[in-house]
């Protein structure tokens, strides 16, 4: 089994209520959410989703 770390970024919406996440290690995958526990959990698929898609195999478990 392989374990991955990715560093996140959580900044609060300036204009909206939530948080947006993204993840400079992988360009273009980004996600948000109404909380920051919320957000966290919404990059974590984002970047499983985007991984997947570049034909890495599914990944767990891994931290935020």
């Amino acid at each position: 089994m392989k374990f991955y770390s990715f560093q996140i970024v959580i900044e609060q919406e300036r204009e909206d209520e939530g948080y947006f996440a993204y993840t400079p290690n992988v360009p273009g995958c980004f996600s948000n959410g109404k909380t920051i526990e919320e957000a966290k959990r919404n990059i974590r698929e984002a970047v499983e989703q985007h991984l997947m898609a570049d034909g890495l195999p599914k990944f767990s478990p891994w931290r935020v």
